[in-house]
C-alpha cells in the first residue's frame, strides 16, 4: 500500500509538470505544494500555496487565498530583493497583526550536497540546515530564474521545490502555473499593524482559544472581616474567594484547562489550595453556607462522634466539584530574600490541569467559581485564575453523565468545617446515590491528599486507600509522593535539617509543596440504574497529644448513559 501512495503522488507530479525552462522574471506564479509522510500523503489536503510576484513572494494556502480558512490564521511575505520577512496574522474578520524581520532570512546557514533529483523537469540541488534539532533538507533549482520556497526556509536559494523534514515529512511541489492579475500586499496598510515578535506571537497563540480570566492577584488570607465587591466574594475569613462566570457554549467537545499562579503575600507555609465549583441545582449549596453558617450543611456522621458538615452527596445537596488541588510551597516570592548558595529562587508557582472531563457540567452555563487557600495569615497568597478552552481533540459525547459524590476537604475551615477526620471509624466515608438509567464505563475521578505534620502524621506516613463499591472492593492504592525534591527552587522558605535535607524535599502522601495532586481515575465498570453505594476506607493514624490526621479526598463519579 505504501508503493502505491508513493506511485501515485509521483503520478501527480509528473501531470503537473511545466516547461521546465527559465520561468519569466517579470511573471507572476503561483506554486502549489503538497504534504506527505512516510510515503503517505496528509489527511490535511490543503496545499501549501507560494504566490511569486516580482517584489514580494507570498506563502499561503489554498483555503486562505481561496476565503475559507478558519481564523485565525497566517502568512508570510518576504519582499525582494531586500529580503525582509513579515508575518501577517488575520485574529478575526476585523484584527490583523504583524511583524517584520530584516535578519531571519540572511542569518540562514546551510550545508550544499553533490545530490541531485529532478522534481517537476527541473534539475535540483540540496542544502541542508537544522532548526530546532530537526534535519531540513531543500531540494532547489536555480534553472528557473526565480527564487521561492514552501516556507521561509531558503527563500534566496532559488527555487525551492521540495522540503523534507527528518527524511520522512515532505512538502512538495505538483504545479507551477503563470497567473495573469495578482494584488500585492500594500505594505503601507500594514504599517500601522506592525508590533514586536513577541508581541506578535504571545498575541497569535493567544487568539487560538479562549480565556476565562477569573481572578488577577487577589489576595487569599484571614481577616475579621473579609471585603468583597460587586463581582469578588471573600468568605470564610477572607480564605475562600469566589465569582460567578458565563462560560461559552461549545458544540464541540473542547479541551479546557485551569491555569493558577500563586506567591505568598505573607504566609510562609505550605498550605492546602482547591479551585472547585459550587454547584447550585439543589435546595441547599455550599454558597448558602458561605453567606451565612456552616450549620447550614446537610451533616455526615459515621458513628466516631463527630459531625461532617457538607462533604457527601444527598437529596437536597451536592458537594464542591473539585478542579484542582494543588499546595502552596514554602514562602515563593515573599520569601525570596532567604538566600542560599546557588539557589535561584522561582519568583512565583505554576499550576496547570486539564479538567476537560468536567466541562459539561458547565457548558453553555452561569456556575460559581472559587478559590481555598487554606491560612491563618494576614497577609496570605496572591493568587490569578484563568480557565481556558481549546477546540477540537476530543470525541463530542452528548450523553455524559457527571455527578459530585464527595469531597471532605473543608474549605469552610476558618469558619468552622470540620476537619477529615472520618476515617478514624472502619466505616470511612460513605455515600449512596442512585442511578436514573444504566450507565456504562463508569469512572471515579478521585483525588487525595494525607495531612498531619509531625513525624507520625499521615502526611508523612503511606496509608492505603480503598474504595468500594456495593461493599466489594473496586480498587485499593497507597498515594505516596517521592519527587518533593524536585521543587526546591520554589520553596525558599522551607526548614532546613541538620541531615541536610529541607522540609520541602520530604515525600509525603500524595501531595509537594509547590504542586498540583493529579487525579486517581477508578474503573467501575458498568452501572446499572437503581440505588448504589460508595465508600472510601483509610487506616488513618490515631492523634498524638493536640495533633490528629486527616485526608482530603474528592470525588465524582462520570460514564455514558
Amino acid at each position: 500500500m505504501k508503493h502505491l501512495y508513493i506511485f501515485l503522488f509521483s503520478l501527480l507530479i509528473c501531470l503537473n509538470l511545466q516547461g521546465q525552462g527559465l520561468l519569466k522574471g517579470n511573471a507572476n506564479y503561483k506554486i502549489t505544494y503538497f504534504r506527505s509522510a512516510d510515503g503517505k500523503p496528509k489527511e490535511d489536503r490543503n496545499a501549501t500555496v507560494v504566490m511569486v510576484l516580482a517584489k514580494q513572494n507570498l506563502i499561503s494556502n489554498a483555503s486562505i487565498l481561496d476565503h475559507k480558512s478558519k481564523y485565525p490564521f497566517e502568512q508570510s511575505m518576504v519582499t525582494k530583493p531586500e529580503l525582509i520577512l513579515f508575518q501577517l496574522a488575520d485574529l478575526n474578520s476585523d484584527k490583523q497583526i504583524a511583524t517584520a524581520d530584516s535578519t531571519a532570512i540572511g542569518k540562514q546557514t546551510f550545508e550544499f550536497s553533490n545530490e541531485t533529483k529532478v522534481i517537476l523537469g527541473y534539475t535540483c540541488k540540496k542544502a541542508t540546515t537544522v532548526v530546532n534539532s530537526n534535519r531540513i533538507d531543500l531540494w532547489y533549482t536555480t534553472d528557473a530564474g526565480i527564487k521561492a520556497a514552501p516556507t521561509t526556509l531558503g527563500q534566496n536559494l532559488g527555487l525551492v521545490l521540495e522540503q523534507v523534514r527528518n527524511s520522512n515529512s515532505f512538502v512538495t511541489a505538483t504545479k507551477i502555473e503563470e497567473v495573469k492579475k495578482v494584488q500585492p500586499i500594500d505594505l503601507a496598510k500594514i504599517g500601522n499593524k506592525l508590533t514586536d515578535g513577541l508581541t506578535y506571537k504571545d498575541q497569535l497563540w493567544k487568539s487560538r482559544f479562549t480565556t476565562l480570566n477569573i481572578f488577577n492577584n487577589e489576595i487569599i488570607n484571614f481577616t475579621d472581616k473579609p471585603q468583597s465587591n460587586d463581582s469578588i466574594f471573600r468568605y470564610a475569613g477572607g480564605t475562600v474567594i469566589a465569582r460567578k462566570i458565563k462560560f461559552p457554549e461549545f458544540q464541540s467537545n473542547p479541551n479546557v484547562f485551569v491555569d493558577v499562579t500563586e506567591q505568598s503575600n505573607g504566609d510562609a507555609y505550605d498550605r492546602t489550595g482547591s479551585v472547585f465549583i459550587i454547584p447550585t441545582d439543589k435546595p441547599i449549596s455550599l454558597l448558602d453556607a458561605l453567606k451565612k453558617s456552616v450549620k447550614d450543611l446537610p451533616v455526615y456522621d459515621n458513628g466516631n462522634g463527630k459531625s461532617y458538615q457538607g462533604v457527601v452527596a444527598t437529596a437536597n445537596y451536592n458537594p464542591v466539584i473539585e478542579l484542582m488541588r494543588f499546595f502552596t510551597p514554602f514562602g515563593v516570592g515573599k520569601y525570596n530574600t532567604l538566600k542560599l548558595k546557588d539557589k535561584n529562587w522561582a519568583e512565583k508557582v505554576y499550576y496547570r490541569q486539564d479538567v476537560s472531563e468536567l466541562f459539561p457540567l458547565v457548558n453553555g452555563k452561569e456556575a460559581w467559581v472559587a478559590v481555598f487557600i487554606g491560612n491563618y495569615d494576614k497577609g496570605g497568597h496572591k493568587v490569578s485564575l484563568n480557565i481556558t478552552l481549546h477546540n477540537g481533540g476530543r470525541p463530542e459525547n452528548n450523553k455524559a453523565v457527571i455527578l459530585p459524590l464527595f469531597n471532605s476537604t473543608n474549605v469552610m475551615e476558618m469558619a468552622g468545617q470540620e476537619y477529615a477526620t472520618m476515617f478514624s471509624s472502619e466505616k470511612g466515608l460513605e455515600v449512596s446515590f442512585i442511578l436514573a438509567k444504566d450507565l456504562k464505563d463508569a469512572k471515579l475521578r478521585y483525588i487525595t491528599t494525607g495531612h498531619g505534620g509531625w513525624g507520625n502524621g499521615d502526611e508523612f506516613v503511606p496509608r492505603k486507600n480503598t474504595i468500594w463499591l456495593d461493599d466489594k472492593e473496586a480498587f485499593a492504592f497507597t498515594p505516596w509522593r517521592q519527587d518533593c525534591g524536585s521543587y526546591r527552587l520554589s520553596n525558599p522558605a522551607s526548614g532546613n535539617f541538620e541531615s541536610g535535607l529541607s522540609s520541602s524535599d520530604l515525600s509525603r502522601s500524595n501531595w509537594c509543596p509547590g504542586t498540583v495532586t493529579n487525579p486517581n481515575w477508578i474503573s467501575l465498570g458498568d452501572l446499572k440504574a437503581g440505588s448504589h453505594t460508595i465508600k472510601v476506607t483509610i487506616p488513618m493514624g490515631k492523634p498524638e497529644g493536640t495533633s490528629s490526621s486527616a485526608w482530603n479526598v474528592s470525588g465524582v463519579l462520570l460514564g455514558v448513559e
